[in-house]
């Protein structure tokens, strides 16, 4: 088998994670335009994440966020970008890095991408043969190794996922929908 020594899946994974970046330096200089709002998900146990003890013990692997109505302060930078949300009526600080997104939702116009994390060696090849576990959600399960390094276009569901909104309480499950990977389109 041919050596990708270009690393397409990196950049095509790095582009797209500059995509999620743009939308979100325009909400912080503008707001959100019209009925746009966001459902971010990132793994808790990234590098850089930041998040105060309470919320780490109460979402120990991930966590999804929305920013819509009551949200304050984002600033995005380079890498990373924090916001202010109220969980259970408390105040929280986050800083994600755009590293640590798994997934990005804007239900307002049926728009998704979901990562799957770059292998943890710098020189480790993703597996070809390994086909990822996913649950019924259609995002890897948090207790299994994510080894691949696609990308996956999310088709819309239905009903957008329920997520953590802002003094909503407990964890909610996030909805379903069929993931479809970019390399089943690939010629073998």
């Amino acid at each position: 088998m041919t050596v990708d020594h270009i690393r397409y899946d990196i950049l095509a994974r790095e582009a797209l994670r500059g995509v999620v970046r743009t939308v979100l330096e325009d909400a912080a200089k503008n707001g959100l335009p019209g009925e746009h709002h966001f459902y971010i998900t990132f793994d808790t146990r990234a590098e850089g994440v930041t998040l105060s003890q309470r919320m780490r013990a109460q979402y120990p692997a991930e966590m999804t966020i929305v920013l819509q109505h009551q949200f304050w302060d984002l600033a995005v930078s380079a890498d990373a970008f924090e916001v202010g949300l109220a969980f259970g009526g408390v105040p929280e600080r986050l800083s994600v890095p755009f590293a640590a997104i798994i997934g990005f939702f804007d239900p307002s116009v049926q728009f998704g991408l979901q990562f799957e994390p770059a292998p943890e060696e710098p020189g480790e090849q993703p597996d070809a043969t390994a086909k990822p576990e996913t649950a019924a959600t259609g995002r890897p399960p948090a207790e299994h190794k994510r080894t691949s390094s696609a990308i996956a276009a999310v088709p819309a569901p239905a009903n957008p996922p329920a997520a953590i909104e802002p003094d909503d309480g407990p964890d909610k499950p996030i909805g379903g929908g069929e993931i479809v990977r970019l390399d089943r389109f690939r010629k073998k």
